[in-house]
């Protein structure tokens, strides 16, 4: 058998033991290291195997991960983003579907504090999909944008899968942030856009909701909300002037949720340690995914598949477009079975060297990407933010029912993502500007 028929017989090994829900970094680490075994020797794949961890763990620039993980835990956990929902509900809720619209904006703040879709659907799943469903919202509406609405999590920076791109791919994660800008407000205004045109052709999707707020309520809702946006704004701002770097942005945001979570009389060790244990099991879940899809990055490399697929990749043609097309059925495809950080983590290895042999902005690529798994964050059968909204509302919504509700966002993902292929500045504009 050929280096690169091993290759392959390894991906396909590795798949099928994701389908059997073995963990996706003990999959591929354990795939990567009987393939480099039989490639190489024992010894060597033994030697790689007990290097990589080290040089992960050790390596500086993957430390924007766990502080970014845990200023959104701390602003979480004391409370700082319990009033966006009510805070944006005063500033939209005359428009109409206005609750809906309310979630989108939301979300989009939250996305922005948290960097995880997953986190920012499971939040807004408890406070904002009973609110709509209570006055008498359509359920797919008020649990499809509230799955939508949480892929915002992964566009807007900062963002746990922009870091991890820009630390495989080696471009400025800063310049991932900037382009990243662009696109996800594009996205919560086309989402909002066509959920008031929905609600315009069928009012009796979200029913008007006569809501008067007092002066006193409003500043209320606003004092609660700031800050939030003073966190975002301090980490990114900071980021693109040049204070200081994304890794420690990462660690400035998380003193600043600190800090405003002590003034404000919201954080007490009780609350620390819960963001701590959450911080620590999320940062190990991620880091031992990286090291399995690391070694499988070995493994591609010594069998020979990225150079066979970039060979293919000759053959049929090296337009750039036609990277695009086959990246996106790909990712889309596996979108169904796999979930965001797996899906990235697991192609890079091949579609990476694709991407360079084509001649690809990096930077455009990387927020291409990211709104493919976005999509793939809603599409079934495993649509991670769907399952994530059935499990916060239990027997109430039937999934069915949510992935009807989603299948509205997915068709504007899909234009959207014509949108930035169409007109790439777009994307790159303002890093170009910036940087």
């Amino acid at each position: 058998m050929s280096n690169v028929a091993i290759g392959f017989t390894g991906i396909g090994i590795g798949l099928i033991l994701l389908a059997l829900r073995v963990q996706i970094g003990v999959a591929l680490g354990l795939v990567s290291f009987v393939g480099i075994g039989i490639l190489l020797s024992w010894r060597a794949a033994w030697g790689i195997v007990t290097a990589i961890p080290f040089n992960f763990v050790g390596d500086w620039n993957l430390t924007a991960i766990p502080m970014f993980l845990l200023m959104g835990f701390v602003a979480s956990e004391a409370g700082l983003s319990s009033g966006l929902f009510r805070a944006m509900r005063i500033l939209l809720s005359w428009l109409p579907g206005g609750l809906a619209v309310s979630s989108v904006g939301a979300n989009a703040v939250l996305a922005a504090a948290s960097g995880s879709s997953v986190a920012t659907a499971s939040a807004f799943a408890r406070i904002a999909t009973p609110e709509m469903l209570r006055y008498g919202y359509h359920p797919g509406l008020a649990t499809g944008v509230i799955a939508a609405a949480g892929t915002l999590g992964a566009l807007i920076p900062p963002s746990i899968l922009m870091v991890l791109y820009g630390y495989l791919a080696e471009v400025s994660i800063a310049q991932l942030f900037a382009a990243g800008i662009v696109p996800g407000i594009l996205t919560a205004l086309a989402f909002s856009a066509m959920i008031v045109v929905r609600c315009l052709l069928n009012p009796r999707l979200a029913p008007k909701v006569e809501d008067r707020f007092t002066r006193a309520e409003k500043f209320a809702a606003f004092q609660e909300t700031w800050p939030l946006p003073v966190i975002i704004l301090g980490v990114l701002c900071g980021i693109f002037v040049g204070f200081f770097t994304p890794t420690a942005a990462g660690a400035i945001g998380a003193a600043l949720a600190i800090l405003l979570g002590l003034l404000r009389g919201k954080i007490d060790f009780a609350v620390m340690k819960r963001a701590t244990e959450a911080t620590l099991m999320s940062t190990a879940s991620i880091f031992l995914v990286i090291i399995g899809t690391s070694l499988l990055g070995k493994f591609m490399a010594i069998s020979g598949v990225p150079a066979y697929a970039a060979s293919l990749l000759v053959e049929f043609g090296t337009t750039q477009l036609m990277v695009l097309l086959a990246v996106s059925l790909l990712y889309i495809f596996l979108g169904m079975f796999l979930d965001s950080m797996g899906i990235l983590l697991l192609t890079m290895p091949i579609i990476l060297p694709m991407a360079r042999e084509a001649g690809l902005d990096l930077i455009f690529f990387g927020i291409i990407l990211v709104k493919l798994l976005e999509i793939g964050l809603l599409t079934p059968p495993v649509g991670l933010n769907v399952y994530i909204i059935k499990g916060a509302l239990g027997d109430r919504v039937s999934l069915t029912t949510i992935f009807k509700g989603v299948g509205w966002f997915i068709a504007v993902d899909l234009v959207l993502l014509a949108i930035l292929v169409e007109w790439p500045v777009l994307v790159t504009g303002l890093p170009s500007l910036m940087f």
